[in-house]
C-alpha cells in the first residue's frame, strides 16, 4: 500500500509538471515597453469602474494613481461608494481631478439575487453607459485598495488591441512584508496558478477559464454580448466567472501578473489570511461535501503524501516519495522569486499546504453554521454556481 501510494504521488506529479500548462512557471507579464507596438494616437475610450466600501485608507492613493494615467485616449474614472460607513466617498471627491476624469456615484443598497460587490460594479457601468452612450472601447475593473503605475492602463490597452483580446487580466503585486504574508501569500498565487494556469486560461482552444479581479480589462461589446454585468448578479468569485462568461462566448482571454500594480491591502497575520482563504473556498467547491472530501485527499496526496513518505517510508517508497517531495519543492520557487524570498521557503510548503487545507474546511463549517460568506459586514449564506450564467443567491446583513 505504501508503495502504491508512493507510485501515486509520483504519476501525479509528472502529469502536473508535464500535462498541466507549465502552471509552475512565473507567468507572463506586461511591461510598459508593450505600449508601443499599438497607435494610441487611436485610443479607445475606457472607463474605470472602481467599487469601494470602507475604504478610507486606500482610496486617495488609489484613485490619484488612476487619475494620473498617462492614457493618451480618453479615460473616465467612476468611484462606486458601496454604502460606506466611513469617509471613502468624501474622501474620494476631495481629490484634485485637473483633467476632469472622476465620477463619484453614491451606491445603493443591493437588490435581491445581488452580492454586493457586483451591484456595485452594476451601477458603475450603468453610469458609464450613462456617460457613452455608444458602447465603444473598454470597461477596466479594479479595486479600492490597488495603486497603478502611469503606464498601467496604455499597457493593458495595447496588449488588448495587439493580440485582438476581449479581455486581459493581471493579478497585481500582493502585499508580502510581514512573516505570515511571506510564508503564505506566495502559495495564494501559486495555488491560484494551479487551479487557473495562465498558459491554459490564454489558450483559445482550452476551455479553463480563470481572471485575477484586482485588474481586469473588458470590450464594451464582449460585456454586453454575454448580458452585462446582470449575467454574474450573484457571483462570490465574480473575476473566474465572468472570464468563464467571456471564454463561454468565444471571447479571447490572456491572464498573467502584473508589474505595473500593487495592493495595498495587508494581511498582518494568519488569522487575515486564513480569514482571506476561508471567505470564498467552499464556494469554489460549490457548496459540495463530496467535492471537499475529494479536495482534502488531493491536498494530503499532492503536497503532505511526499513529505511523509520521504521522512516515514522505507525502501523504494521513500526514495520515490523523496523524488517526489523535491519536485513539489522546486516547483514553488519560480513563485518564491517573483516574490523576492529565498528559496529556502519552499521547505515549509508542506506545511503551508496543511494550513490551507485547514482553511479550506473551516470555510466549509463557516456555510454549514449559517456564517456563510462574510466581507464587509455583508454575509452571503447562499449562492447557486450556473457554470457562468445568473447565480441566485440570498443576502443579509451581518
Amino acid at each position: 500500500m505504501i508503495l502504491a501510494l508512493a507510485i501515486l504521488c509520483a504519476i501525479i506529479w509528472i502529469g502536473l509538471i508535464f500535462f498541466h500548462g507549465k502552471f509552475w512557471q512565473a507567468g507572463p507579464i506586461l511591461r510598459p515597453a508593450e505600449a508601443g507596438r499599438t497607435h494610441m494616437d487611436i485610443a479607445p475610450h475606457v472607463t474605470v469602474v472602481v467599487p469601494a466600501r470602507d475604504e478610507a485608507d486606500s482610496i486617495q492613493p488609489a484613485l490619484s494613481s488612476l487619475l494620473a494615467q498617462d492614457y493618451v485616449g480618453r479615460l473616465s474614472v467612476i468611484l462606486v461608494n458601496d454604502r460606506s460607513t466611513d469617509n471613502t466617498g468624501a474622501l474620494a471627491r476631495a481629490l484634485p481631478d485637473p483633467h476632469n476624469r472622476l465620477t463619484v456615484v453614491d451606491g445603493a443598497d443591493p437588490s435581491a439575487g445581488w452580492s454586493g460587490k457586483l451591484w456595485a460594479v452594476a451601477q458603475g457601468v450603468a453610469e458609464a453607459e450613462r456617460q457613452c452612450a455608444d458602447g465603444s472601447g473598454y470597461m477596466l475593473f479594479t479595486d479600492a485598495d490597488i495603486l497603478h503605475a502611469p503606464a498601467h492602463v496604455s499597457t493593458l490597452v495595447a496588449k488588448a488591441q495587439t493580440d485582438r483580446l476581449h479581455m486581459v487580466s493581471e493579478m497585481v503585486e500582493l502585499q508580502c512584508e510581514s512573516l505570515a504574508e511571506r510564508a503564505l501569500v506566495p502559495a495564494f498565487v501559486f495555488f491560484f496558478a494551479l487551479l487557473y494556469p495562465f498558459a491554459k486560461v490564454n489558450n483559445p482552444k482550452d476551455k479553463t477559464a480563470g481572471a485575477a479581479g484586482g485588474t481586469i480589462l473588458l470590450r464594451r461589446d464582449m460585456l454586453r454580448q454575454i448580458g452585462g454585468i446582470e449575467a454574474l448578479r450573484g457571483a462570490l468569485i465574480d473575476d473566474c466567472t465572468l472570464a468563464s462568461c467571456v471564454k463561454q462566448a468565444g471571447g479571447h482571454l490572456y491572464l498573467g501578473h502584473s508589474c505595473l500594480a500593487k495592493s495595498v491591502r495587508p494581511y498582518p497575520t494568519a488569522g487575515d489570511i486564513w480569514r482571506m482563504i476561508a471567505r470564498t473556498a467552499y464556494v469554489q467547491l460549490r457548496f459540495s461535501p463530496a467535492l471537499l472530501v475529494l479536495t482534502v485527499l488531493a491536498m494530503i496526496v499532492v503536497w503532505l503524501a511526499p513529505a511523509a513518505l520521504a521522512f516515514l517510508a522505507h525502501g523504494p517508497a521513500q526514495w520515490m516519495g523523496a523524488a517526489t517531495l523535491v519536485v513539489s519543492l522546486c516547483s514553488f520557487m519560480p513563485t518564491l522569486g517573483r516574490f523576492r524570498l529565498s528559496p529556502l521557503w519552499a521547505l515549509a510548503l508542506p506545511f503551508i499546504a496543511l494550513f490551507y487545507t485547514a482553511a479550506t474546511i473551516g470555510s466549509a463549517f463557516n456555510h454549514h453554521r449559517g456564517k456563510g460568506v462574510v466581507w464587509k459586514d455583508r454575509a452571503y449564506t447562499e449562492a447557486i454556481p450556473n457554470d457562468g450564467r445568473a447565480l441566485e443567491q440570498k443576502s443579509r446583513r451581518a
